[in-house]
């Protein structure tokens, strides 16, 4: 998909950050925008920036991904408004942080909801009206740890890691199928985001001191860069887009060390991470 001007593209997780950005980026492109959002503050303040930033047209709707029936109603109701879909960009998400033996079944049910189940929802419902465009793409949010797992983010680590495997295999079934909708899974690093302070952690964790060291040590990229690096990565229809030296750097390293990746990973990570409550 070379050009985006007068393309339809909704955008889940629009409130800030990531999804923030790609609204604002696509807006500068005449894309016209559904956005949606659990922040409805923050996902005012973004269709305000989309506007002035040359979106001919925004919707915006109040969504939580992880309820099936809401985002049922949600597509219809963006299908309706403009007519067709162009372009799904499944990027809300959250983050988790804790062991996997101290975290509970609820807040383990709560990432899955969101990060994948919010990604297959997307997916689905969009599906349709995305290859009756004839001209489509569904751009699935995973990340660095959709590709490489991290003590510490095992629930985090699996929904993205489905992310990842879901993706990919959609993108084959369209080709198999001979439908134009282009598939990508994008795998970012560390962005300069929200994540880690909205995060949940396990009653064991720090979450200011997790917050700290991403926010200080392993954030080191824009929102915005971040968005410039996707929509190039939807406009050359790349299957995976990588996003950052981090996440290319680890990426390499885990493929040239193989499993032993998990021993190297474990040694730098005692010595790093905050210390555990006992």
């Amino acid at each position: 998909m070379k050009n985006l001007n007068n393309k339809v593209v909704v955008i889940t997780g629009a409130g800030s950050g990531i999804g923030r950005a790609l609204a604002v980026n696509l807006a500068g492109k005449g894309a016209r925008l559904a956005l949606s959002d659990v922040n409805e503050a923050g996902l005012a303040e973004t269709a305000e920036l989309a506007s002035k930033a040359g979106a001919p047209d925004v919707h915006t709707a109040r969504l939580d991904v992880a309820d099936r029936a809401a985002f049922t109603a949600y597509a219809a109701e963006v299908a309706d408004h403009f007519g067709q879909v162009n372009v799904v960009v499944n990027n809300a998400g959250v983050a988790l942080a804790g062991d996997a033996i101290d975290l509970s079944y609820e807040d383990m049910e709560w990432i899955v909801g969101i990060n994948f189940w919010g990604v297959v929802y997307g997916t689905k419902e969009f599906l349709p009206h995305l290859i009756a465009s004839g001209d489509g793409h569904i751009v699935n949010l995973s990340s660095l740890f959709g590709l490489l797992a991290m003590p510490g983010q095992s629930a985090y680590n699996a929904t993205k890691f489905a992310v990842r495997g879901f993706t990919e295999a959609v993108r084959e079934e369209m080709l198999i199928a001979g439908h134009k909708v282009g598939v990508t899974s994008v795998h970012p690093g560390g962005i300069k985001t929200a994540i880690a302070r909205s995060a949940r952690v396990s009653d064991k964790e720090d979450q200011a001191a997790t917050a700290k060291l991403f926010d200080e040590k392993l954030a080191k990229m824009t929102p915005e860069r971040a968005a410039e690096i996707i929509v190039k990565g939807i406009q050359r229809n790349q299957a995976r887009v990588l996003v950052g030296l981090d996440a290319h750097a680890l990426h390499n390293f885990q493929k040239f060390t193989g499993s032993r990746y998990e021993d190297i990973v474990a040694l730098v990570s005692k010595r790093v991470l905050p210390a555990k409550a006992v």
